[in-house]
């Protein structure tokens, strides 16, 4: 599975002349489409020399086609990131190469069809023309160049990228298990590998998170199949290794860390069983792939960081970060938070995550947002109600109606406005107070309170991160 480099440029230089389009049965034709042109002890703090493979072309050129030659004559640099030293600052790209029905509620209502609720049934019940035509479509501006010029001028240094394994462009050539993704519909790797060249121009760092993995790893619609979590079933684990270890091969040095999983429902027996195997192995492919100098990050599984207390530190593993995610809105005890309780429960887990970093691997609040309530339309998954206005399951506590707590901004009440700010300024101090912070999400339709896109317009986010009207909130 180990392949030079210029190996990555022949499918391409195939893909951007024609797409290759598979039917379920995985009968293959050829069909012109646009082109992408390309153009035991704590960690000591870990510098990232590489200068990344991407070009910085932008634009969609219908008859242009790239090579290898071509390509590593317009690599942009960037100035390498001191991990352990520089607190990562940065927001998370969600919704662009994993759909999530409440991040784009428009595509999966354009498909008049309820039974679609995730990338795995918008590519089953779709005709395939129709689905690829909507996703190149969505690939190509729901992040455009000018979002990193934009997040770069937000004083953030970081996006977080998430892919899906079904838009890995490994072949038999590279493994030897299966390889069909269907019934996904893969070309999404042209315009990922467009994106690591804007990041690299424009100075912003990459982790690139596997966001779903064969199988599914909690069964989760972020996933890309809502449902049974099988990841850990069959060879949905080794085929995982050979997919980070392709993606580690072919683009490691223009991302500076590799997320090797995200969210596995460590909470399910036999993923909890297998999980600590997975990282360590993973770990193992990336530093066999690509080096020490591309990061590796790991996340807690659900479980808690105190559960990793040891795991994967000292000099036998160099270079790994733990990711933390923390949301206050998924269950019933949360929910009935006062807006003060909020805050005080974010504090709280700063203490927890200062004591694991201080003698465990460097950790980053990966995944938080603005929101206090469920009430984002499809938060809960295509056609699911929200626990807080009680449309999500009869005969449950409620909260109130969701009016002026979701969807558009225009609806927030001022006093709402300087509570988000207060809240994002306590989850900002738990990142600042270990290695970094990254929220989630940069846009997303129509829930402006989980937007820091929309934040920053509204005033509840500052121009600058560092900004702050509360410097004791977490005191």
């Amino acid at each position: 599975m180990r392949r030079p480099l210029s190996f990555l440029f022949l499918p391409w230089l195939l893909g951007f002349l024609c797409t290759v389009h598979c039917s379920h049965a995985q009968t293959c034709r050829l069909r012109p489409k646009q082109v992408v042109h390309l153009g035991t002890g704590p960690q000591v703090p870990l510098s990232d020399g590489s200068s990344g493979t991407a070009t910085s072309s932008t634009s969609l050129q219908p008859s242009q086609t790239s090579s290898a030659s071509s390509s590593a004559s317009a690599i942009p640099s960037i100035t390498p990131f001191n991990y352990g030293t520089d607190i990562i600052r940065g927001v998370n790209l969600g919704g662009w190469f994993v759909l999530e029905p409440w991040i784009t509620p428009s595509i999966f209502e354009s498909t008049n069809n309820t039974d679609i609720i995730d990338e795995y049934t918008f590519g089953q019940m779709l005709d395939e023309d129709y689905a690829l035509d909507v996703l190149q479509n969505h690939w190509a501006t729901w992040i455009t160049e000018d979002d990193f010029i934009a997040i770069k001028a937000a004083g953030l240094n970081h996006v977080r990228m998430q892919v899906g394994y079904w838009s890995i462009p490994i072949t038999s050539a590279d493994t030897k298990y299966n390889t069909s993704v269907a019934p996904y519909v893969p070309g999404a790797w042209p315009y990922l590998v467009r994106a690591l060249g804007w990041a690299r121009t424009h100075g912003v760092h990459v982790i690139l998170d596997l966001h779903g993995a064969p199988g599914s790893q909690n069964g989760y619609d972020n996933s890309g199949r809502r449902g049974d979590a099988d990841w850990a079933q069959g060879t949905n684990v080794n085929r995982t290794l050979d997919i980070i270890g392709f993606i580690a091969t072919q683009i490691g040095d223009m991302i500076d860390v590799l997320e090797v999983l995200n969210e596995p429902a460590g909470y399910q027996s036999d993923i909890g069983s297998i999980i600590a195997d997975y990282w360590q192995d993973a770990y193992d492919v990336v530093r066999q792939a690509a080096g020490s100098s591309l990061k590796v990050m790991i996340g807690d599984a659900f479980l808690g960081v105190d559960n990793w207390d040891g795991f994967l530190t000292g000099s036998s593993a160099q270079g790994v970060l733990m990711d933390y995610h923390e949301y206050q809105v998924f269950n019933y005890n949360q929910l009935a938070f006062s807006q003060d309780d909020h805050i005080s429960s974010s504090c709280s887990v700063l203490g927890t995550l200062q004591a694991y970093a201080a003698k465990n691997l460097f950790t980053v609040s990966g995944e938080w947002s603005n929101a206090i309530t469920d009430c984002a339309k499809w938060l809960n998954g295509r056609g699911v109600g929200a626990r807080w206005d009680g449309t999500w399951q009869a005969g449950q506590q409620t909260f109130g109606s969701c009016d002026g707590l979701t969807g558009n901004s225009s609806s927030f009440s001022d006093n709402y406005k300087t509570f988000l700010r207060k809240y994002w300024e306590s989850q900002v101090a738990i990142g600042e107070a270990v290695q970094g912070w990254i929220f989630w999400t940069w846009k997303a339709e129509n829930a402006d309170e989980w937007s820091y896109q929309r934040g920053l317009a509204g005033g509840w986010i500052p121009q600058d991160p560092t900004d702050s009207l509360y410097p004791d909130i977490c005191s």
